[in-house]
């Protein structure tokens, strides 16, 4: 895809160095078109056949849009912007025929781009790229540590169709290596079917969301009040933690009772204590100013990623952080929260501002929790 090779900076690390000053953003831009422009024509994706992996049903719980503009879409993206692509590389045991696609978000359609390359394994790999004028268009400076989690929240969201659906276990690459594509999600088909006339589909886990459940998540709107209880924070710090583990850390600025910094137990299976105060404040002006996270009742903060990281560490580390956000935010839903992603952070060093080197331990991504969401509040 070359559109999304040219959209890389020459130099990552001076992009994100410059992304977390406090430099404003130039005025808007245009965003270009939302899809590429894939070749050939439209196809709708066939139905799944009884042991085939149901394409139709993946891709519209986690990439498809559901409104005529687009933004509405079960992953979530910085400014509703949506800048990810998506080419589906196709194996057997699917419900499309083997080979490689273009996938458009908005009309659920593939285009056939070729034939599958020699050792694609059974099931589907979605590869995932960036076109950076969407995220440029309304972020400038700032857009590169967005795409960045974007991605990361896609990969998340087809994971988690994967579960939904009972499909074979997905595997992620998230690894930073590779500029084009920036990661890629492989799902495996459910496996033969055994036995004449055909095999009933395998249920999903108890822990796998459903798809009901996915294609209701949104971001919640501000203002997010409410201090989640001890035990559902511990459930999505440890959600996010398992996820992104590696080189990110993970806390939770919380607000009253006791407000202060709260991290997971070396064990996993309770709380501890980080820092004392009310860092919340703080964050509101790092997050490029958004006051209503003063008010929020809890902030999950992913942090890490030095300044001198080059350009592998700092894509590995905001694609995992946005895979391990877009999990603990479902974890936050099912747990009754109100849940919001929050991706621009600007002189957000939480290492100094605790007393340690400068430049070591800088916020990457963080999810703002309350346990009343904004309707709720506006009506008591």
């Amino acid at each position: 895809m070359e559109h999304a090779r040219q959209d890389h900076p020459v130099d990552l690390t001076a992009a994100l160095a410059r992304a977390r000053t406090s430099e404003p953003p130039g005025p808007d831009t245009p965003a270009g078109p939302a899809v590429p422009a894939w070749p050939g024509r439209p196809r709708p994706i066939p139905a799944a056949g009884p042991a085939d992996l149901d394409l139709h049903a993946l891709l519209r719980l986690s990439l498809a849009a559901s409104d005529g503009s687009g933004r509405l879409r079960p992953a979530s993206s910085a400014g509703a912007l949506h800048p990810v692509d998506t080419e589906l590389v196709v194996g057997t045991g699917c419900s499309l025929p083997p080979g490689r696609y273009g996938y458009d978000p908005l009309r659920h359609r593939v285009h056939h781009l070729g034939p599958r390359p020699d050792g694609t394994p059974p099931g589907v790999t979605a590869e995932l790229s960036v076109t950076a004028r969407r995220t440029v268009s309304h972020y400038g400076h700032r857009a590169w540590p967005l795409l960045l989690l974007d991605t990361g929240h896609a990969a998340a969201a087809l994971c988690l169709a994967a579960r939904a659906l009972a499909a074979g276990e997905p595997e992620t690459r998230l690894d930073g290596l590779a500029e084009n594509p920036l990661a890629a999600a492989h799902i495996p088909p459910r496996g033969p079917v055994r036995g004449p006339g055909g095999a009933p589909r395998p249920r999903p886990s108890a822990s796998a969301p459903t798809p009901e459940e996915l294609l209701a998540r949104r971001s919640a709107p501000p203002p997010l009040p409410g201090t989640p209880p001890p035990d559902v924070l511990r459930a999505v710090l440890a959600t996010a933690a398992g996820a992104g583990a590696g080189d990110l850390r993970w806390c939770a600025a919380v607000g009253p009772p006791r407000p202060g910094l709260t991290e997971l137990s070396t064990d996993g299976t309770t709380l501890r204590r980080r820092a004392t105060g009310d860092a919340r404040p703080t964050l509101a002006a790092w997050a490029a100013g958004q006051a209503w996270i003063a008010d929020a009742g809890a902030v999950l903060l992913a942090h890490g990623c030095p300044a001198d990281a080059d350009a592998p560490h700092i894509r590995r580390t905001h694609l995992r952080a946005g895979f391990a956000v877009h999990l603990a935010h479902v974890t936050a839903l099912r747990h009754g929260l109100a849940a919001r992603p929050v991706g621009s952070w600007q002189r957000a060093d939480l290492g100094a501002a605790l007393g340690a080197a400068p430049g070591r331990d800088w916020i990457v991504h963080a999810l703002a929790l309350g346990t009343r969401h904004a309707d709720e509040e506006n009506t008591t």
